[in-house]
C-alpha cells in the first residue's frame, strides 16, 4: 500500500481523531491494531519499553491491564507517567501518546477481568510477572496449583491485578508520505481539562 496523499485534517479534539484511526486500523490492520509500545521509567531514571495492549479508550485515556507487581506496575506506581506508541505499518501511521497515569477502578477492573478466557484468568494467579523463574516447569506447577483451586465458579479477579489509564496531554498522528517528507500532528494541551491546541510538525 502507497503512502497516503492527502494531509491530516485535524479533529475538534484528539481522542475522536484516535478511534477514527483506530477503526480504520482494526479493518485494516492485520496483526494486533490494539498493540501499544509502553515507556516507563525505573528506579535508576532509565527507560523501559514492551508492547501491552489496549483495552479501553475514552476522553478519560487510554486503558491496559497488568499485574500490580510486574516492574511495569512497580514503575507506574512510583512514577505515574507513561508514553504509548502505536504503530499501524499496514495504514503506514503511527500515534505517539504521552500524560499521566492512574489507577482503574476496582469495579473496572473486576468487569474487565470477568470477561477474559479461564485459562488467562488462571494465568494472573499463576504468574509472579518480571520476577526470576527457575524454569518452566515451576510456571506449570503453579498454573496446575489455581486451576486446582478454581475448577468450580468463577475465578476471583487476583488483587494484584488490574489496570491504568494513560491519561493524555499530548498525542501526535503520524502518516507516511513520499521522500520521508511524513505529515505530524500535534495535539497538547497544558493540564487535564484544558483546551487542546494543534501544531504541524517538521517530519
Amino acid at each position: 500500500m502507497g503512502a497516503d496523499q492527502t494531509e491530516i485534517v485535524a479533529a475538534a479534539e484528539p481522542i475522536q481523531h484516535f478511534l477514527d484511526w483506530f477503526a480504520e486500523a482494526k479493518r485494516r490492520e492485520p496483526s494486533d491494531p490494539e498493540a501499544m509500545a509502553l515507556a516507563t521509567v525505573d528506579a535508576n531514571g532509565l527507560p523501559n519499553v514492551r508492547i501491552v495492549l489496549l483495552k479501553d479508550v475514552s476522553a478519560a485515556g487510554f486503558v491496559f491491564y497488568t499485574n500490580l507487581e510486574s516492574a511495569k506496575g512497580a514503575e507506574l506506581a512510583a512514577q505515574p507517567k507513561a508514553a504509548l506508541c502505536f504503530h499501524w505499518k499496514s495504514l503506514e501511521r503511527q500515534v505517539r501518546v504521552r500524560g499521566g497515569v492512574i489507577r482503574v477502578s476496582d469495579s473496572e477492573a473486576d468487569a474487565y477481568f470477568a470477561t477474559r478466557p479461564k485459562d488467562s484468568q488462571i494465568g494472573a494467579w499463576a504468574s509472579r510477572q518480571s520476577r526470576p523463574l527457575e524454569g518452566r516447569f515451576a510456571l506449570e506447577k503453579e498454573i496446575a496449583r489455581y486451576a486446582a483451586r478454581h475448577v468450580i465458579g468463577a475465578v476471583p479477579r487476583p488483587a494484584h491485578w488490574s489496570g491504568f489509564c494513560i491519561q493524555p496531554l499530548s498525542i501526535e498522528f503520524w502518516r507516511a508520505r513520499p521522500f520521508r517528507l511524513h505529515d505530524r500532528l500535534l495535539y497538547k494541551r497544558e493540564s487535564l481539562g484544558a483546551p487542546w491546541t494543534t501544531q504541524r510538525l517538521f517530519p
